[in-house]
């Protein structure tokens, strides 16, 4: 799995030497030119970028006017079409309204399968999985229709529950391995073990080792029992330089988690 995690502007230097590629929220692009300059920057490098609609930020979508003209400014090489949360038929309409209004952009598209209950997701995920248009198909971590989990917390319970629908979409034929697909986010970090022989899971973005870093939480060799609430996209310009020795460990032993093996590129920036 490559892998991505957003990181507080005084630190984005160093998390992006130990990530695979970078992933951008648009919404950040209006509030920081610092930001924005950042992914322009990392497009000369010629480093991969995901652009996000920063509907997991915002609670709806970016505007699509002005997420249109952000990636014919960008071009980056991947953006993920607007969806609506946990609603496929609406999701659909949205992804069908978007491609067909702005049709010509530069850059692949991830379209983002949503659902209210399985049989919906299903729907919704058939659809983009095996439309010409789509490129890559992404998963989020936290829908609310997952399968019922017990747990002592949510957090737990959208690990599990994630894991639970994954491996019930395979028990159903439904997953398409001929397209990649993108795990969105996570509530516990060692969800991603479940998933290290699935070859047609190409990419993965989280804050979450960075938040925890941010903490002082330090990962344990088997995860996390909860998660840290904060959403990194608010913590952007605090300066956390004194934090980063926590965050690049965090991030080494989550990078065990999704591929099976320590890095040793992430053990000699610590």
């Amino acid at each position: 799995m490559k892998i991505a995690h957003e990181a507080p502007l005084s630190i984005f230097d160093e998390v992006q030497k130990v990530t695979d590629y970078d992933y951008a929220l648009v919404h950040l692009f209006d509030e920081s030119e610092e930001y924005y300059n950042k992914f322009v920057k990392a497009k000369e490098d010629g480093r991969e970028i995901i652009l996000d609609n920063s509907i997991f930020e915002l609670g709806s979508a970016y505007n699509g006017d002005s997420y249109a003209d952000w990636i014919s400014k960008l071009e980056p090489d991947w953006y993920i079409v607007p969806d609506v949360l946990d609603d496929g038929d609406a999701t659909v309409a949205s992804f069908d309204n978007f491609v067909g209004t702005y049709a010509g952009l530069r850059g692949k598209v991830i379209a983002v399968a949503q659902g209210d209950n399985y049989n919906d997701f299903v729907n919704c995920y058939s659809y983009l999985s095996n439309n010409p248009c789509v490129d890559k198909v992404a998963i989020s971590f936290d829908s609310k229709f997952f399968p019922p989990v017990v747990g002592e917390n949510k957090w737990y319970r959208y690990m599990v529950g994630r894991q639970n629908m994954i491996a019930q979409l395979l028990e159903d034929g439904i997953i398409n391995k001929n397209k990649p697909h993108h795990l969105l986010g996570c509530g516990l970090p060692q969800e991603f073990i479940a998933y290290q022989n699935y070859d047609w899971i190409d990419s993965v973005d989280t804050s979450n080792p960075v938040i925890h870093g941010l903490h002082d939480i330090k990962y344990q060799e088997d995860g996390l029992y909860a998660k840290y609430p904060t959403k990194l996209y608010t913590l952007m310009n605090e300066n956390v330089v004194d934090k980063l020795e926590k965050v690049l460990y965090n991030i080494r032993i989550f990078r065990t988690f999704c591929n099976g093996v320590d890095d040793e590129e992430v053990d000699s920036a610590i």
